[in-house]
């Protein structure tokens, strides 16, 4: 019988974040789900102890693909995709963790809602350090919380949603292809994009249900590619966006971009010399303020 859920979890050589995030599968109430752990290069022997210690009923729905080389977390995320059959697909980075009924709430909301591709979470974000060879958490902080909706308009400018909180359907990928992986980053981000082309999404609930966990000032296998590897973000943030620029300028010729960039260009100017001019004017009354007071300073001193 085909499980309802597929979760694809990527992972190399960080035993313990992973035994982390599969405790966070395991515990959900929603059992009707599979899980591959695709293990990019790393050293095979910690996951596959870690799946055989499992419960009997947990070890049965969790394997693993093992890389012999490291191929990249785009690419490990499409053998994940391939690898599983379920019609409800979601990435669980290995040291990201859920809510113990997220997977039953998102999958409630698809069947409620068949023609959303998917359904986004509310997103906290878990800020933590290591103390004694322990992660322990420091703060904690909504992602986005202003947002009401996850809108393309929003993230044309930055990604919204990051893959531990968002459920979708595998008829997307059949729809609009696998992750881009030639990208060695970003590529949730590319995906999003093209999900929300489509058609629009809802948040879960006004409460998060999906808890991405980042550290500060870890480096190495225990960083955050966010945080550890930003500039290769900015990097293909912006070959995306040229790519983008090209395919546009293809079908639509150069006028409208020129016109733009030199219209918000032109903008700018106009607010930094606006800036200007008022700084200039309020430098000039502190000026005369400054000589009235010393020329009443004069005169009492007489």
């Amino acid at each position: 019988m085909t499980p309802r859920v597929a979760i694809v979890v990527r992972t190399k050589d960080r035993a313990d974040l992973l035994g982390r995030a599969v405790r966070s599968i395991t515990a959900q109430t929603l059992d009707d789900w599979e899980a591959v752990i695709v293990n990019d290069g790393g050293d095979p022997a910690p996951v596959d102890a870690l799946i055989a210690a499992l419960p009997e009923a947990d070890r049965a729905r969790v394997r693993a693909i093992h890389s012999e080389t490291s191929r990249g977390r785009w690419v490990s995320a499409n053998a994940g995709v391939l690898g599983t059959s379920a019609p409800l697909l979601v990435l669980h980075d290995d040291d990201d963790t859920w809510h113990p009924e997220f997977l039953e709430r998102a999958a409630t909301y698809l069947d409620e809602n068949p023609d959303r591709g998917g359904v986004v979470s509310r997103i906290e974000i878990v800020w933590e350090t290591l103390e004694d060879d322990r992660l322990v958490p420091v703060r904690r902080e909504v992602f986005q919380p202003h947002l009401p909706a996850p809108t393309l308009a929003d993230t044309l400018l930055f990604n919204r949603y990051v893959p531990i909180g968002f459920v979708y359907r595998r008829a997307l990928h059949e729809e609009l292809g696998l992750y881009d992986d030639r990208l060695p980053v970003v590529g949730d981000w590319e995906f999003n994009l093209r999900v929300l082309a489509r058609g629009a999404l809802e948040y879960l609930s006004d409460d998060p249900y999906a808890y991405w966990h980042q550290r500060t000032g870890a480096d190495g296998s225990a960083g955050n590619s966010v945080i550890s590897s930003r500039g290769e973000h900015e990097k293909h943030d912006a070959l995306i966006r040229d790519r983008a620029l090209r395919e546009y300028v293809d079908e639509n010729g150069l006028g409208l971009v020129l016109y733009l960039t030199k219209f918000i260009d032109r903008r700018f100017v106009d607010v930094e010399n606006g800036i200007r001019d008022e700084v200039r004017r309020e430098v000039g009354r502190f000026n005369v303020v400054a000589r009235g007071y010393d020329k009443l300073r004069r005169r009492l001193a007489r």
